[in-house]
């Protein structure tokens, strides 16, 4: 009695993928761990893009505008800045007083004013934009020095004379009149810059927002 025949081994014939030649199909495609980093790296890409073109903007208007306050500084300035009196004879125009401090008082007032409003355009600043940055920052600076040259130049153009000759003869002789407004100590156009930058790093600190804190994993407990 002899067994029986075990046909051949056939050799497996890949399964097709589709419908009709069996049940068997492909798994559906799932996005690998590479493409999904490149979507997230592009996420991240286009909101620090976004977030710089803002912070520019706000950059922008903030120069603007603490530029233009500069206006309030040379009024303020050419108002409240005392006045050096002087007098003129045939021999030529003299100071009234000669002891008198009016010179330095231009200066201090100047400075005294630059200071608070450096102050006020920080707070402005800082409230328009808690959050702050170095953009911001840097236009509150240059916009502070801006500003100081703006209200200098404005003091200077509608105050008395710069031709101190030609306004004595026109006034007369033993005639009292108010020396040109100048600013003798050139480093008071700093004074903007320095106080609005102090005042906002105080502000900032005590009261800009936190980073979060990282979270740190705990090892587990043997």
């Amino acid at each position: 009695m002899t067994a029986p025949l075990t046909p051949p081994h056939q050799p497996h014939e890949p399964h097709d993928s589709s419908p009709e030649n069996g049940p068997w199909q492909s798994p559906p495609a799932v996005p690998g761990p590479s493409s999904m980093y490149a979507h997230e790296t592009a996420k991240d890409q286009a909101a620090a893009a976004a977030e710089l073109r803002k912070d520019l903007r706000d950059s922008a208007l903030v120069l603007v505008a603490v530029t233009l306050a500069g206006v309030a500084l040379g009024l303020l300035w050419l108002w409240l800045a005392p006045r050096v009196p002087l007098i003129s004879n045939r021999e030529g125009v003299f100071l009234k007083d000669t002891e008198g401090e009016a010179a330095i008082g231009a200066d201090g007032t100047f400075v005294l004013l630059a200071v608070g409003l450096g102050a006020l355009s920080a707070v402005a600043v800082f409230l328009f934009r808690r959050r702050g940055g170095m953009a911001l920052v840097l236009a509150l600076a240059v916009g502070g020095l801006l500003a100081s040259l703006l209200g200098w130049g404005i003091g200077v153009w509608f105050g008395p004379p710069r031709d101190v000759v030609a306004h004595a003869r026109e006034v007369g002789e033993g005639v009292t009149f108010d020396a040109y407004l100048e600013l003798g100590a050139k480093g008071a156009l700093l004074a903007w810059s320095v106080a609005a930058m102090v005042v906002h790093l105080g502000l900032t600190a005590l009261f800009g927002p936190r980073d979060p804190e990282p979270d740190w994993a705990v090892p587990p407990t043997q």
